[in-house]
Parts: C-alpha cells; sequence; structure tokens
C-alpha cells in the first residue's frame, strides 16, 4: 500500500465518522488517552471515547488524529491534490503552507456535501522527526457560528508531538488490566479492543509487520460458544483468522481452565507471511459471559523455548477490570 493510499484511508475513515471562541494564548496543549498527538481543543470539544482526537457530539464535530510515519509527509505532500481529494467528495477551497514548531506542514480545508448536512474539513499534514501527523476538522455548517474559522487555524497552530505515551495511559485504553509485560514492550494499542506486546519496534499505521519478534496479542470480542463440546471448533474457527501466517499445522488443541474460567488451548507451527521462517504459534482463549478473551504468542521456532514462558506469564497476568 502507497503512503498516499493510507493517507486517503485515513481520510475516508474520518469521513464515515458521525458528523467557541479562540483558546486563549496561555492554554495549553492536550493529548487525547493514548494519542502522541495533541492539542488545544476549540470551543467545546472534549476528548473522544470513540477516536483519538476531539468531539462535540451536540453539534457534530469533530477532530481526528492519526499519526503516520514520517516518511509520509514528503508523499503526501505531493499526493494530496484536488483531482484526489475530489474523488473521495471532497471540494478543494484552498491550501496553504503552515509553520508549526514540529516542522513542515500543509494546510487543506474543503467541502463535502453528505444527504445529512454540508461539512466544511480541515485537513492537516504536519511533519515531525518521530511521526506525520494527519489533524482532520469536521464542521457541519450549522455548527460554524460556534466554530468560526479564526477559532479552528487557532487550534491547528498548537498542534504538538511527543515522543511516547505513558504505559500506564496506553494500557488504560483496554477493557481489561495487563499485570505482568514479562519483559516485552508496548508494540501497539486498539481501544476498547486489543493490545500487543512484542520485542520489536513501535509499529505505526502503515508501516511493515513485525511478524517475527517474539510477540502476544491480547484481545476481547463479543461472543463465544454456549456448550462446552463447541469450544474446539469455535477455537479453530478463530485461530484461522490470525492474520500473517502461512502452512499452519495445529499440533495440540485442547480445553484447559484459564484464571478460573473455561478456556482452549492451541498449539501450531507456521511460516511468516513471506513464507521464509517458521513460526511456532500459541492461541488460548478464556470464555466469560457474553465475550471471549484472545491470546495470540508467535515467535520464530528457534525462539520459542525462551519465548513460551513469557506469553504464559502474560497470559496468567490478564484479568478482568
Amino acid at each position: 500500500m502507497t503512503l498516499a493510499m493510507i493517507f486517503i484511508r485515513s481520510v475516508l475513515v474520518v469521513l464515515a465518522l458521525a458528523l467557541g471562541a479562540p483558546p486563549g494564548h496561555a492554554a495549553e496543549a492536550t493529548y487525547p488517552p493514548g494519542s502522541r498527538i495533541g492539542l488545544v481543543p476549540p470551543g467545546a470539544m472534549v476528548p473522544s471515547k470513540n477516536f483519538f482526537g476531539y468531539e462535540d457530539p451536540d453539534n457534530n464535530v469533530a477532530i481526528i488524529l492519526v499519526a503516520l510515519p514520517p516518511q509520509a509527509y514528503p508523499d503526501l505532500e505531493t499526493s494530496v491534490t484536488a483531482d484526489a481529494l475530489k474523488r473521495q467528495g471532497l471540494t478543494l477551497e484552498a491550501r496553504e503552507a503552515v509553520a508549526l514548531p514540529s516542522g513542515q506542514a500543509f494546510l487543506v480545508i474543503g467541502r463535502q456535501e453528505t444527504e445529512k448536512a454540508i461539512v466544511r474539513k480541515w485537513i492537516l499534514v504536519a511533519s515531525s522527526p518521530a511521526l506525520t501527523a494527519l489533524v482532520t476538522v469536521q464542521i457541519p455548517d450549522a455548527a460554524r457560528p460556534l466554530y468560526p474559522d479564526a477559532a479552528i487555524r487557532d487550534a491547528l497552530a498548537t498542534v504538538v508531538v511527543r515522543v511516547s505515551v505513558p504505559m500506564d495511559e496506553q494500557l488504560g485504553l483496554v477493557p481489561f488490566k495487563v499485570g505482568e509485560l514479562a519483559g516485552f514492550r508496548i508494540g501497539g494499542v486498539l481501544p476498547g479492543r486489543a493490545v500487543v506486546l512484542s520485542d520489536g519496534p513501535a509499529n505505526l499505521p502503515g508501516s511493515p509487520d513485525v511478524t517475527i519478534e517474539p510477540h502476544i496479542v491480547v484481545a476481547v470480542a463479543p461472543g463465544g460458544p454456549t456448550q462446552s463440546g463447541e469450544r474446539d471448533a469455535f477455537a479453530r474457527d478463530v485461530f484461522a483468522t490470525v492474520p500473517n501466517l502461512k502452512e499452519i499445522r495445529v499440533t495440540t488443541s485442547e480445553s484447559l481452565r484459564l484464571g478460573g474460567q473455561q478456556g482452549h488451548q492451541i498449539i501450531a507451527t507456521a511460516k511468516d507471511a513471506a513464507g521464509t521462517s517458521p513460526l511456532t504459534v500459541v492461541q488460548w482463549l478464556r470464555f466469560g459471559s457474553g465475550a471471549f478473551l484472545q491470546m495470540v504468542g508467535i515467535a520464530r521456532t528457534e525462539a520459542w523455548k525462551g519465548a513460551y514462558p513469557r506469553f504464559r506469564l502474560v497470559r496468567d497476568g490478564i484479568d478482568a477490570r
């Protein structure tokens, strides 16, 4: 996927989301929980519980923050054109360079007509050594008196990027407690759903997947089998959705108790997405009322002996909030 495609996908996500006075100069930028990008939000906007950013749900106003790899900036600078935006339903009104303390930036302003409203869009793309910040503001015409252009410009001028997100803040975004990291670092968080613990580097959206360093994914999902006899088939079906694995061969599939609850374990061999590195994989499912916890640990087969005990430590440290 090209960086231009990553940008367009991010804009599409923004467009799919549901649709004041300028901040005082003394106000300090804030960061939505889990976000490396922050700013001084305008008007009555507050951190969103549904995405990285801010929202005023009463007026269908939103600011969405997306972190892209640092190398995304030069590609976006040349590929974000009036024609490219038009193909996404956005009419370009203005484009201009912006000076930010973090580095180069450019601002795109446009309009989009939906079935419900005409929405004004502000898209700021800002470079920094750590990442490329994609900041999108969407304001229905009916809310523009509350969020005048001057207020939005003042807010976008306060965009900042922090080096990292505190560990406790990241772990606070998932609906379970992680009591033991077993030497792993946090590789990524999907708010409300999952966390990746890894020996590899952080994986920003659009960067290559690191599938062969020891890592474990812990996720919660709704549903689960109602009868014990259905658990093996259910576990195999869930395991089949684990991405970036080839030549999978299940070696064991058995029931067991995890954290005082009914559970299931699958151990398998596989190869990475390129088909070159032999891997060993473990999946644990822990069943609850109306939902289940999935834990998938993956390591090179040669590193499995050291990784497996660490995966078990993480597994045994997961608890409900």
